[in-house]
């Protein structure tokens, strides 16, 4: 059985990744910073490191098949907090983990890219062959990630994954998502309140995004390269009227300074073999039920830039 190293295990989709890969049977170590807390409950499959990735020569890859790489300063807000932070962690850091790995004889490197990277563009479809036009620190980070895992790739397999917004319910929540942040917002204030709204983004449900990481696993040997995964290119004004179907909310809507529109395509993913099975009303659904049931409330935490505003991490 593989053995599977996780940066970021304890993260949004890292933490029911790794709890979905430890049911499978691998044996699994998570090497999280931990600033959002852990989730993780113990299991004699699970080792557990709460460290940061820039600590390379603490960090010991020797025997691994697998190196998944979900630990990053995520979104543009945040990283803006602390450019050098972001600039450290999410390529230099990286850089030197996916060099430990080749020189550690890992076979397979899995990459949490963005599909941001992209930029603004006016092609209907985004697909992986247009070119990158980042155009905040955080999306420049993930292509230039990117460029350096795929230098390795005549050393090990090197797949980069472009998620798409990623929504849905998970132990370690996130907010501060299109689709959850709309659904909290009817959930408390049944009130809804749009910037702009006519922005398309792509969108893929929690439980997507981990099959995704999975069929990776699963076919390690799938050429290397970018993939886009996201499913559901949807308006911000649209996703707002779905979740107010199902609860009921107002929907207020006001100007917005943020350009980003894009959408994805993802039939290089699906000529792998992989197929969508949720949608953005699963992640709606999902968040109302855990609402209800009190297993989900309001927090801080659940908000990267408030948290790390809270933490000291800016400058």
């Amino acid at each position: 059985m593989k053995k599977i190293f996780i940066t970021g295990g304890c993260g949004f989709v890292g933490t029911l990744l790794t709890e979905k890969l430890i049911k499978k049977g691998f044996e699994v170590t998570v090497l999280d910073i931990q600033w959002f807390g852990n989730y993780l409950k113990p299991n004699r499959l699970l080792n557990v490191i709460k460290g940061d990735i820039r600590d390379t020569n603490n960090i010991d890859l020797e025997n691994f098949d697998v190196v998944i790489h979900l630990a990053n300063i995520a979104n543009d807000p945040s990283v803006d907090l602390n450019p050098s932070l972001s600039w450290e962690t999410n390529v230099l850091a990286g850089q030197q983990l996916i060099d430990k790995a080749v020189r550690s004889k890992v076979k397979h490197f899995i990459y949490a890219s963005s599909g941001s990277v992209y930029g603004v563009k006016e092609e209907y479809d985004v697909t992986e062959d247009l070119s990158l036009v980042p155009i905040s620190v955080y999306n420049k980070t993930k292509m230039v990630a990117e460029r350096v895992f795929l230098s390795y790739q005549n050393h090990l397999n090197v797949h980069c994954i472009r998620p798409a917004t990623v929504c849905g319910w998970s132990p370690r929540m996130r907010l501060d998502v299109s689709v959850n942040m709309l659904t909290m917002q009817a959930l408390e204030n049944a009130k809804i309140t749009v910037f702009g709204g006519e922005q398309t983004r792509p969108n893929i449900h929690i439980k997507d995004m981990i099959r995704v990481y999975e069929h990776f696993i699963d076919n390690p040997n799938i050429q290397s390269g970018c993939f886009n995964a996201g499913f559901e290119n949807i308006s911000i004004i649209d996703i707002a009227k779905l979740v107010s179907k199902s609860i009921p909310s107002k929907i207020s809507i006001s100007n917005s300074n943020d350009p980003r529109s894009y959408r994805q395509n993802s039939d290089k993913l699906i000529k792998t073999g992989f197929k969508q099975k949720y949608c953005i009303d699963d992640a709606i659904k999902e968040i109302m039920e855990k609402f209800k049931s009190g297993n989900l409330k309001n927090s801080d935490k659940y908000y990267t830039v408030k948290w790390m505003k809270h933490l000291g991490l800016h400058v």
